[in-house]
């Protein structure tokens, strides 16, 4: 038997989760969330399509949440088995998970207050911290490269998918009916001559293969027209003391953003412009992209060879507490917030956008995918007014959005 099951990322873009099965047992490749709308999230909250407790194992492609952010339920709900994934993954998960097991909990206590004072019942979190932390115990590390065996007459070998740090291609070889078949899952893609994180790599023979194609009816800008656009809209800031403030995804966006702009800055095609990171998710991850350093591309390597970091802009400024965040209020010079969540639903982002939207002078800087449903899209698509804890807030600021930024590999690289 050799039979493919697709449960996520099929009329939509997110909540990525495939079930293989041969003679010898069941592999599940990826477990992730649905994001977007609410129709989307409450997919979530269901019953797994199959039994968690006749799984063998897992393989995760890569640490995003749409590819990894059911795991903990998937643990909860009986799965107990190994977790494989690139070293790199699994440092990023540990950060990935964690947080939103927070997310989860915050969510229910909030929607417990408000049971509460209207007289209804409240719901669970989708999962708790200790259903992540009893997840991540299940993580096994994998290099690229090497030949691992799953089940009898099932191998795994990871190929570098060049999507963000240590994502990966899942190939599969499966004895079937005596002949070697070779499954190929792509995962994410990256776009070739993306900064950092090195290319993807080609994979010269398959005999099924499962690609995403999440910008494949398009072209993504060339990277120095998408660098000419940062950079005007930074300029424009500076000279009239406005903010930029920048949704992106903690792991992969944040780092890629903050790589342009040093670039910039070292072209003297800037001024030193302030860059707040606020996002402690993102300031974790951009410290595990500094220490699994074997995962860049040939180009960064030479630069750390040289003492150019790519994260050592001077600019550069964390903010980890709630009181630092709050204080980005009061800057009054051109600067550059950059804040998760990618797609505005959730983090620190919401508070920069609630005190931003309504002035007209702002920038609000899009620089990855916007799903059906979300506040990111509602504010990209242009709607004069979006809500925002509650709140009607008006959109005056200027709003710009550029998609050669992708993580994602567009028509040309996918073919």
């Amino acid at each position: 038997m050799l039979k493919l099951t697709f449960f996520g990322a099929c009329d939509s873009v997110t909540g990525s989760c495939y079930l293989l099965e041969t003679d010898t047992g069941r592999v599940l490749i990826d477990c992730g969330m649905f994001q977007g709308g609410k129709e989307l999230r409450t997919r979530n909250e269901r019953p797994f399509p199959f039994s968690p407790q006749d799984i063998d194992c897992v393989v995760l492609t890569h640490a995003h949440i749409d590819h990894s952010g059911l795991i903990p339920k998937l643990v909860r709900d009986g799965f107990k088995g190994e977790i494989i994934a690139t070293r790199a993954t699994s440092s990023l998960c540990d950060l990935m998970l964690r947080d939103s097991a927070h997310i989860q909990e915050s969510e229910a206590e909030w929607q417990a207050r408000k049971s509460k004072r209207a007289g209804s019942e409240s719901a669970a979190p989708l999962y708790t911290m200790e259903d992540a932390e009893r997840a991540l115990k299940q993580f096994r590390g994998m290099t690229y490269g090497a030949s691992r065996e799953l089940l009898p007459g099932l191998s795994l070998r990871f190929y570098d998918a060049g999507h963000i740090l240590g994502s990966a291609i899942a190939e599969f070889t499966v004895q079937h009916n005596d002949i070697d078949k070779k499954i190929v899952f792509s995962g994410d893609l990256g776009e070739r001559g993306r900064p950092i994180v090195a290319d993807p790599t080609l994979v010269e023979a398959a005999d099924f293969v499962i690609v995403e194609s999440t910008y494949g009816d398009r072209l993504h800008d060339a990277t120095h027209v998408r660098r000419d656009k940062i950079r005007d809209i930074l300029l424009q800031a500076v000279a009239t003391k406005e903010k930029v403030i920048i949704p992106a995804f903690a792991v992969g966006r944040t780092q890629d953003v903050l790589y342009e702009i040093n670039e910039l800055y070292r072209a003297e095609e800037i001024p030193l412009i302030p860059v707040y990171i606020d996002s402690p998710l993102a300031i974790s991850a951009t410290e595990v992209f500094q220490k699994y350093q074997e995962y860049y591309d040939d180009e960064t390597k030479d630069r750390l060879r040289e003492n150019m970091s790519p994260f050592d802009y001077p600019g550069l400024q964390f903010t980890r507490s709630v009181e630092d965040s709050k204080g980005l209020n009061e800057v009054e010079q051109g600067c550059v917030i950059i804040s998760a969540s990618g797609m505005c639903e959730a983090g620190r982002i919401k508070h920069h956008l609630k005190h931003n939207l309504w002035r007209a002078g702002a920038h609000i800087l899009f620089v990855g995918y916007q799903a059906e449903g979300t506040l990111g899209r509602r504010i990209r698509d242009g709607e004069p007014f979006v809500t925002i804890f509650s709140e009607e807030i008006a959109v005056r600021a200027h709003v710009h959005s550029i998609e050669g930024l992708s993580a994602h590999a567009d028509q040309q690289g996918l073919l």
